[in-house]
């Protein structure tokens, strides 16, 4: 049974930063890949974040230079450090693995 747990998120101002954090149990991290999504109000869930078994990483367009993923082998975590904060990454963020995801944390950025 795979759990994941996010935590990490909170309320910041516009041009903030905030660093989320996905914990797995029952799974080691650097066999998967893993990924980032998040969904805002009345919007549907969107990816933002890969990072693959060899450590590679992919971010989406909206979010690139700004935000950057990366794990942790040994603690078997992964993370989301989230810079330049915008009204418009508020949302709830999720992590997942194969068919898994937490239960997401609430990120919002005031103007």
């Amino acid at each position: 049974q795979v759990q994941l747990q996010e935590a990490g998120g909170g309320l910041v101002q516009a041009g903030g930063s905030l660093r989320l954090s996905c914990a797995a149990s029952g799974r080691t991290f650097s066999s998967y890949t893993m990924y980032w999504f998040r969904q805002a109000p009345e919007k549907q869930r969107e990816w933002v974040a890969t990072i693959t078994r060899d450590g590679s990483t992919v971010i989406t367009a909206t979010v690139k230079g700004r935000f950057t993923v990366s794990r942790d082998i040994a603690k078997n975590t992964m993370a989301l450090q989230m810079n330049s904060l915008r009204p418009e990454d508020t949302a709830v963020y999720y992590c997942k693995m194969l068919t898994y995801w937490g239960q997401g944390t609430q990120v919002t950025v005031s103007s």
